[in-house]
């Protein structure tokens, strides 16, 4: 089992994901695939990201039950903490006061 979420990404992006999996929510994506589809369509994802964002998600023999990966721009960042995939949040950009 995997999931696939995006945002912010093309039309052609979509489409393509759409071939592969169910869009059963506006960029949510789900599907159940082998490992080497699970890669190809991810290369897809990464080639084809742009300015946009995704994370996949996928079933794994680990501790936690899962793993996950990320691409392109994103506040939340992936986290190895003593083997547990944490999520750590870049700062938000501060917003300057404006001068009158």
């Amino acid at each position: 089992m995997m999931v696939i979420v995006v945002s912010n990404v093309m039309p052609r992006l979509r489409g393509r994901l759409a071939t592969w999996l169910v869009e059963v929510r506006s960029g949510v994506y789900v599907g159940d695939y082998s490992t080497r589809t699970r890669e190809m369509i991810w290369d897809q994802v990464v080639a084809n990201i742009d300015t946009g964002d995704a994370v996949i998600v996928w079933k794994s023999p680990t501790d936690q039950g899962y793993e996950f990966a990320t691409a392109g721009t994103n506040r939340r960042m992936p986290v190895d903490f003593d083997g547990l995939s944490l999520v750590s949040f870049y700062p938000e950009k501060p917003v300057r006061p404006s001068v009158s």
